[in-house]
């Protein structure tokens, strides 16, 4: 199982936020692309993932959306914008997954919550970084966390929580989080 956190301080956490225009909704538009890029292949859906995403924006943060890949998961590359919206209007108001659709969870739950209790259970958490050891060099071991940040990084308070964090980087340039889901995915296929 490859398992991903993406934070995003901006995503709304609202689904009536969610319009047309992805980009006014805290760049939704690039959480859609993560998505795709953490699910989907040229010709199929993986089954093997595991995505978390933390929305820190507006009315009402934090949001922890949890997606899993299975045969049930109600997503295509066409309309995920519309189940993130959806999940969204459904988002109870307490820590307690509640499930939206099969595959499809959502609770309110801090980044630095999720990241404490997925290290607990014994999961190496792992942040992307520039500076950090090259992936390639990294000995993984399948039980990985990968965080990701969106295109504004971490605030100040969720740099000094992930001192502590393992780093690991897949390159020398600075790309798009849906580049280094993909990157991700290649390196971990290659070891399998």
């Amino acid at each position: 199982m490859k398992e991903f956190i993406y934070y995003s301080k901006s995503a709304v956490t609202a689904g009536n936020l969610i319009k047309d225009n992805l980009m006014k909704a805290g760049r939704m538009d690039i959480v859609c692309n993560v998505i795709i890029s953490a699910f989907f292949t040229s010709n199929e859906m993986r089954d093997d993932v595991k995505f978390h995403l933390i929305f820190d924006g507006p009315p009402q943060a934090p949001r922890h959306l949890v997606l899993e890949s299975n045969e049930e998961m109600p997503i295509s590359k066409k309309n995920v914008a519309g189940l993130i919206k959806r999940m969204l209007y459904k988002s109870p108001d307490s820590e307690g997954l509640l499930e939206v659709f099969p595959g499809a969870l959502i609770e309110k739950k801090s980044f630095e919550h999720l990241v404490k209790e997925l290290d607990s259970e014994g999961k190496d958490v792992l942040l992307l970084d520039g500076k950090g050891k090259d992936i390639r060099e990294f000995k993984l071991k399948g039980n990985e966390v990968f965080i990701i940040g969106d295109h504004e990084g971490f605030p100040s308070d969720k740099k000094k929580f992930l001192k502590k964090i393992d780093k690991v980087s897949v390159g020398p340039r600075t790309l798009f989080a849906s580049q280094v889901i993909t990157i991700l995915h290649n390196e971990v296929d290659r070891k399998e």
